[in-house]
């Protein structure tokens, strides 16, 4: 296996660009004569495989199989992939590149992969009688199937892949189509991401019309997709492209007052808070919300009071000093963090935050200690706190524990970096790790000009 090959394969990006731009031909056969594009879609090594279609390989290069690295990536499975291959700076657009069979053939692959399964297509493909080995992996902040079944390994995301290849060749497709695909999954599944997205281009055609139709369907799944779509449009869509935000404010309010499956109406809240403009009838719908017995549907009820843009009215302040106690712990610190930037009750608020930091079993141990790490709390109970995750069994908490010590100019950040090098290197992007730079220049300036 050549260096390259290596990096590759172990989706190092940086290994392979220092490669490439040390000599390294991009397109040089490995020993099965395979160019490393390929080894890139084997492993769903995409920002390798980015790197390298940068660097002059071919991603529509005919293989000695007759296959082409494209075509293997579609038939991965890996939407992020697939992208790589399909755009570059230094390539024609793939509309113009490739063929009408060369389409054909795509997106023909992608809808047998799509519509036999992943998983039940590698059954034909290898005749594996036996399990399948199937976990879920993290994809371009997406969630997608990984399988792996008589030597060979996929990604269920043929969903994402083929919407994505009729959106690149202009082949049309129902919205209703594109519905179908999401729900069939989760609302972080990458088919879900895809469809929501290409959904969100087509309003001229009705998009939003079909998706808040959905509302009343009587499956969860498909009214979570339509709140989701109401919450994402306001993240994706420019204000000037979308003038319906009046109206979603007005059918979430109503959607809120009606919606009874707890995932979905925390969806819903969510996205009517999220308006910059709120509603009227915010504080009322928090109230009815901040008793609810899922604490999801509590911790978007937060966000619902206090709202009104003057002083908190003492029903919704009420509510809030009460969910300052509530049993779960995502809520107690979404409270804590309003009171804060109300500059309400500050000393009370640090104190929720440091017992949750105090908790090693609390699932908000590490968002509380980076909150506490960065806030101006300079207690020594915040200190000791900053001191006592040096000893945790994660670099990252021990990370937080030398930021924050770093921050307040204690004397032991160098030996808290220390405490941090014991479980791996210091190394960007992460900004916490140059805080220990940072504090050695306000020591002695000189040492560090």
């Amino acid at each position: 296996m050549t260096a390259l090959g290596e990096a590759v394969r172990t989706g190092d990006p940086e290994a392979v660009r220092e490669l490439l731009e040390g000599g390294a031909d991009p397109d040089a056969p490995d020993g099965d004569g395979l160019p490393p594009l390929c080894a890139a879609v084997a492993a769903f090594a995409y920002r390798a495989a980015e790197v390298l279609v940068r660097a002059g390989a071919d991603p529509d290069r005919v293989l000695p199989d007759g296959t082409t690295p494209l075509l293997r990536a579609v038939e991965s499975g890996s939407r992020a992939v697939v992208g790589a291959l399909l755009w570059s700076q230094d390539l024609p657009a793939p509309e113009e590149r490739l063929s009408q069979r060369e389409r054909a053939r795509l997106l023909d692959a992608a809808r047998r992969w799509y519509g036999a399964g992943a998983e039940a297509e590698l059954r034909r493909l290898t005749g594996a009688a036996g399990p399948a080995d199937v976990s879920s992996v993290e994809e371009e902040w997406c969630q997608v199937e990984q399988i792996a079944l008589g030597g060979l390994t996929v990604r269920a995301g043929h969903g994402a892949v083929l919407t994505t290849l009729e959106w690149v060749f202009g082949v049309p497709v129902a919205l209703e189509e594109l519905v179908a695909r999401a729900v069939r999954h989760t609302d972080s599944h990458v088919d879900w991401f895809s469809s929501s997205y290409r959904l969100g281009e087509r309003l001229a055609e009705g998009s939003r019309e079909v998706v808040t139709a959905l509302r009343h369907h009587p499956s969860p799944v498909h009214r979570g997709f339509a709140a989701d779509w109401l919450l994402t449009r306001q993240w994706h869509s420019p204000a000037d492209a979308y003038p319906y935000d009046e109206e979603d404010r007005e059918l979430l309010a109503a959607w809120a007052d009606v919606e009874a499956d707890p995932a979905v109406l925390a969806v819903v809240l969510w996205a009517l808070t999220e308006h910059d403009v709120g509603h009227p009838r915010l504080g009322a719908i928090g109230l009815r919300y901040a008793v609810h017995p899922d604490p999801g549907v509590r911790l978007r009820a937060v966000d619902c009071l206090g709202r009104t843009g003057g002083p908190c009215p003492a029903a919704e302040d009420g509510a809030l000093r009460l969910l300052v106690s509530d049993p779960d712990d995502v809520v107690r610190y979404s409270v804590a963090l309003r009171f804060l930037a109300g500059e309400t009750d500050v000393d009370a608020m640090r104190g929720v935050i440091r017992d949750l930091v105090r908790d090693p079993l609390s699932p908000m141990r590490r968002v509380a200690a980076d909150g506490m790490a960065e806030s101006a709390d300079r207690t020594a109970d915040a200190t000791e706190l900053l001191l006592s995750l040096l000893d945790a069994d994660d670099r990252l908490t021990r990370m937080i524990g030398a930021y924050g010590l770093a921050l307040r100019d204690h004397p032991g950040t160098p030996q808290a970096y220390k405490r941090v090098e014991e479980l791996g290197p210091l190394r960007g992007p992460d900004h916490r790790a140059n805080a220990l730079w940072a504090w050695r220049a306000r020591q002695d300036p000189k040492e560090t000009a």
